[in-house]
């Protein structure tokens, strides 16, 4: 597996998946980046190089825990941009990981050439999603057999009231079938405190960040899944017009993890828009 080291000396790994032109690949989490997977098969179009964040995957454990800070993360992928020797590239980050994506492209516009935001997460510039945005989107899934102790769960989370996070992923998927069971059970974060000093103070600066995203002349395109509570399409909505060039994109009955539920449709809406 190819590595490379950050400015502060820490090995950090990239998985190298498919041909074509480069799109650099930020995971959430911060995770394991196999939960990606080969991203719905967008490897079939471009060449993914999909980074492990420091702490997780194969990536080293840092030195200084402190920089595990979202906004230090910013620098290991300008690092990752110097190692591959890319003057440009197209970068595409999934949920924690567009905190990170949005924070590179305020910080290094020159050089990024198109920016894809799937499932965003909206901390980094401030946007507040709303416990009744959640509910209520969740109660488009009435219907489902797991629906009463999952909404029972999403309802005490969101009121401050306790309930289990695990009691909830089944809102996270479009389909709460055996592979979304097993591909939730893969995708937990192994690396506690990573995920406990990702948003600690000073690592966003939602202003400043929204500032310098309204000069940002990359393309940008978010993607968000019609039922996904984590991420829901209208923070998402707001989330685009902080952009000068952005386009959303609501991908049918997708959850938040949108390549699981329909590969095709979302691969088609990435390649297509990486394409142009």
């Amino acid at each position: 597996m190819p590595t490379f080291h950050t400015p502060d000396g820490t090995l950090l790994a990239y998985r190298v998946l498919g041909d074509g032109d480069p799109v650099v690949c930020i995971p959430g989490g911060p995770a394991d980046s196999r939960y990606l997977g080969d991203i719905g098969g967008l490897s079939a179009h471009r060449r993914l190089i999909v980074l492990d964040l420091r702490g997780t995957g194969r990536s080293a454990i840092p030195a200084d825990a402190a920089s595990y800070r979202c906004d230090r993360l910013v620098d290991d992928v300008e690092a990752l941009r110097e190692h591959l020797g890319l003057p440009q590239m197209d970068l595409l980050a999934h949920s924690a990981g567009t905190n990170v994506a949005t924070q590179y492209s305020a910080r290094y516009p020159q050089h990024l050439s198109k920016l894809v935001l799937v499932g965003p997460s909206t901390r980094a510039v401030g946007i507040e999603i709303t416990g009744e945005m959640r509910r209520e989107l969740a109660r488009l899934r009435k219907d489902e057999p797991w629906f009463p102790a999952a909404y029972t769960a999403l309802e005490a989370l969101t009121t401050g009231t306790g309930g289990d996070p695990e009691a909830i992923a089944p809102f996270f998927h479009g389909r709460w079938d055996t592979a979304a069971q097993q591909h939730h059970t893969a995708s937990r974060p192994d690396n506690q405190e990573a995920v406990a000093l990702f948003g600690t103070e000073g690592a966003f600066s939602p202003k400043a960040t929204r500032a310098a995203l309204a000069t940002c002349q990359a393309p940008t395109l978010l993607l968000a899944g019609e039922f996904d509570v984590n991420s829901p399409p209208e923070s998402a909505a707001e989330f685009a017009g902080l952009f000068p060039h952005a386009a959303l994109v609501v991908q049918p009955g997708a959850g938040h993890y949108p390549w699981l539920d329909d590969g095709h449709w979302f691969v088609a809406a990435i390649a297509r828009f990486l394409g142009r």
